[in-house]
């Protein structure tokens, strides 16, 4: 089936870079399509459902549930499923012993035979961040309009595609940081010889420098 092909696909995730073909693939081609197509599919169906539901249906009920539906297939898509493939991201919320909540964040790194593209990773961000947007415009909309029955809809589709995006956009700025402090580490560590040999010469110096008075 489609979703065993993408979940099958998980664990193929790559960020690394590998030859000059590779790149020019990388920046040219979609190599998960399946991901790329279902990353969108819920998120805009739920869109498209919402505006254009009494066209098809005068049950609010009916539209209700199919709305809510496809924004948790959508959640639970992007969260364990698209964020994996197409940016080597993932993120996920767990309870301790304690009861307290906590959010985590990864980034993966594996073999570059299926490596996401550029492609796929400005749609993977820009489904993630304009379709928020757009929900957050149905609010006021919702609200102006004094359509408070979509209320709690709405509201939930804000709340669903939100947390996506917090956790992306902590995903990637942790990315950075795990970087960055991994790279302050290398310099340090680096630096540690120079600063040993730095102070032999200091010490043999300020030896000599007392002998000779």
């Amino acid at each position: 089936s489609p979703w065993q092909a993408l979940v099958d696909d998980i664990e193929d995730v790559s960020l690394d870079l590998g030859s000059e073909e590779e790149l020019a693939l990388r920046k040219a081609a979609i190599r998960h399509p399946l991901a790329t197509f279902f990353h969108l599919f819920f998120r805009v169906s739920a869109i498209v459902t919402y505006l254009f539901c009494d066209w098809f249906s005068n049950s609010f009920v009916a539209c209700f549930v199919t709305i809510l539906l496809l924004l948790s297939f959508d959640f639970w898509s992007v969260k364990n499923v698209t964020g994996r493939l197409l940016v080597g991201l993932h993120w996920w919320n767990q309870i301790d012993e304690d009861g307290k909540s906590h959010w985590m964040f990864e980034a993966k790194k594996v073999p570059t035979i299926a490596a996401s593209t550029e492609a796929e990773a400005r749609i993977f961000w820009l489904g993630l961040i304009i379709c928020p947007v757009i929900w957050t415009v149905f609010l006021f909309s919702t609200l102006f309009s004094l359509k408070l029955k979509w209320l709690a809809l709405v509201i939930a589709g804000i709340s669903l595609q939100t947390a996506n995006l917090y956790g992306y956009i902590h995903c990637k700025l942790g990315g950075q940081k795990s970087i960055s402090r991994v790279t302050s580490r290398f310099f340090v560590t680096a630096d540690v010889p120079n600063r040993h040999k730095r102070k032999i010469l200091e010490d043999h110096t300020e030896e000599h420098g007392k002998t000779g008075t």
